[in-house]
């Protein structure tokens, strides 16, 4: 599983929130490893890196020729980019030029998400741009692996509208026994991590720290704080839908990532069922302690 001797890995997207995570992780595994920054990159955050273990290398992704320079002679490339069509497409595409330029055996795109193989074109804007990039990498003589993780257990603490802690709810869309699939950003790194060295690894590889359906959230949360926690459903998949076009029909137009009306397409995706992983890879690099959702929960 480990890359020849002397193959470094590249990072790029190492300065974003889950690429520092897969930045420390591949330095826990003692991996020889370049991050890419790009001009302007603050002392502070090269600093990490380097402690991290990476060797910092500055390039301008419009630099064909240096991007291509800073991709020679690695085993794999593996992106944590982040943001809309224009980072997930436009410079994503250029990593990837510049990884089938240079000769890099292996790509990890920035694909961490729900299963968008299976969710239907047109109801997740952030899946679409994913399968985009997919036609794209499956077209180029380079061998993909996408790791999908449903959505980030992390955000089960408030940062979105699943467990409501102030109402002692839990927003239910559909069925409150649909099974839901989280990972923390720290179990998928060091997931990332291990297959970056794997160079037998297949085009998608799908895990789960946990998966919990709304009815099993509000037991946790129930037993937890000691105080009884209950469903909250304003409706089914039908009226979601309907909100999610008045919402997007009345935000203003702004470079969000993840707006309302996105974070609602992808609880829709979840809630409906579409988005669910299966089978999971859980266990193809040996047993591991996955955080739960409880686990989540209990630490605040």
């Amino acid at each position: 599983m480990t890359p020849p001797t002397g193959a470094p890995i590249v990072l790029a997207g190492g300065t974003g929130d889950l690429g520092r995570r897969i930045a420390s992780a591949l330095g826990r595994r003692q991996v020889s490893f370049r991050a890419l920054v790009r001009p302007g990159t603050s002392a502070a955050i090269r600093d990490g890196l380097e402690a991290a273990g990476a060797t910092v290398v500055e390039v301008d992704y419009n630099d064909a020729a240096a991007l291509r320079q800073a991709c020679e002679g690695a085993a794999c490339v593996v992106s944590a980019l982040n943001g809309l069509e224009a980072v997930m497409i436009g410079m994503q595409s250029k990593l990837l030029d510049a990884a089938v330029a240079a000769g890099v055996p292996r790509f990890i795109p920035s694909d961490y998400s729900l299963d968008f193989t299976k969710t239907r074109p047109g109801d997740n804007r952030n899946m679409d741009v994913r399968r985009e990039f997919m036609a794209r990498i499956d077209d180029m003589p380079i061998a993909a692996t996408s790791v999908l993780n449903g959505a980030f257990a992390d955000l089960l603490t408030g940062q979105a509208p699943i467990v409501l802690h102030k109402l002692r709810r839990v927003l239910c869309w559909g069925s409150a026994d649909q099974p839901l699939d989280f990972t923390t950003k720290d179990d998928v790194a060091d997931y990332v991590a291990d297959v970056s060295l794997d160079t037998a690894a297949p085009r998608f590889l799908r895990i789960a720290g946990a998966t919990v359906s709304p009815r099993q959230l509000v037991e946790i949360m129930t037993d937890l704080t000691k105080q009884p926690f209950g469903l909250f459903r304003p409706g089914g998949i039908g009226l979601l839908s309907v909100l999610i076009r008045v919402a997007r029909a009345i935000t203003p137009r702004s470079d969000a990532v993840f707006p309302a009306w996105q974070g609602m397409q992808y609880l829709r995706d979840m809630a409906s069922g579409r988005g669910k992983l299966q089978p999971l890879d859980n266990d193809r690099y040996g047993k591991r302690s996955w955080t739960t959702a409880r686990d989540v929960l209990s630490q605040q």
